[in-house]
């Protein structure tokens, strides 16, 4: 049994949650443009609608419950005697709320972040580019996620997890974006053990050692099975 496991989770995880891809046919960028929601330069270009995007995300978020991949994933963190971290690129809350805890790399729909201060605190469902910042009053507030161009959060400890881990899983992500497309070279560096779990091959499948295809609500409680099945 791998005794320190550290599980990368994607887009793909959530879908069956009801909350979009990103990539795929029909997901969140083929909807939106990045440039126009997404980076700095749009937000400072037009604050409202950046806003009412991520206020529609946030809604959606809240509204969705988690699916049996989630739940699976909080049982293999509360039952396995080791150490299980994981990792998300997701800004929902879904992890939580099935009851695990979890490493938000690219942050979280449910906070706010003044872009004057840096302060952070719980999000309202509707957030606004005039809303002041309750730490310096500054009406500077943004939602607290990492737009394309910022650098995701918490880098330094996902890559001592990832340094010193001995079984990798990366579950529901396309492998696309980086840095977290190149986590998988990182625990191979550490001689972990490498599973890649998805509704179908990625560009980096070929870079894990165990391959497991299917939607996410089947193949992940599955594999969750097989991996706390030596404790029997």
């Amino acid at each position: 049994m791998p005794d320190r496991i550290v599980i990368l989770t994607g887009a793909g995880l959530s879908a069956e949650s009801g909350l979009g891809t990103f990539r795929d046919k029909g997901g969140i960028w083929t909807r939106h443009r990045i440039e126009d929601v997404a980076t700095p330069d749009a937000f400072a270009r037009d604050p409202d609608r950046v806003h009412a995007f991520y206020n529609e995300r946030r809604a959606q978020a809240a509204a969705a419950r988690p699916n049996a991949a989630h739940v699976a994933l909080a049982r293999l963190q509360a039952q396995h005697p080791g150490s299980v971290t994981i990792v998300t690129q997701n800004v929902d809350a879904l992890h939580e709320r099935a009851g695990a805890t979890a490493i938000h790399m690219h942050g979280e729909l449910g906070r706010a972040k003044c872009h004057a201060c840096d302060h952070r605190w719980p999000a309202p469902p509707a957030m606004r580019h005039d809303d002041s910042c309750p730490a310096c009053d500054a009406r500077a507030t943004r939602p607290d996620v990492v737009w394309f161009g910022e650098m995701p959060y918490h880098m330094d400890e996902i890559a001592r997890h990832l340094l010193s881990c001995d079984l990798f899983a990366a579950i529901g992500t396309s492998g696309n974006v980086y840095p977290a497309a190149g986590f998988v070279q990182e625990a191979a560096r550490a001689g972990a053990r490498k599973v890649e779990l998805n509704l179908e091959l990625t560009e980096l499948s070929d870079l894990f050692d165990d391959r497991l295809t299917g939607p996410a609500s089947k193949i992940v409680p599955d594999w969750v099975e097989a991996v706390l099945a030596p404790m029997r």
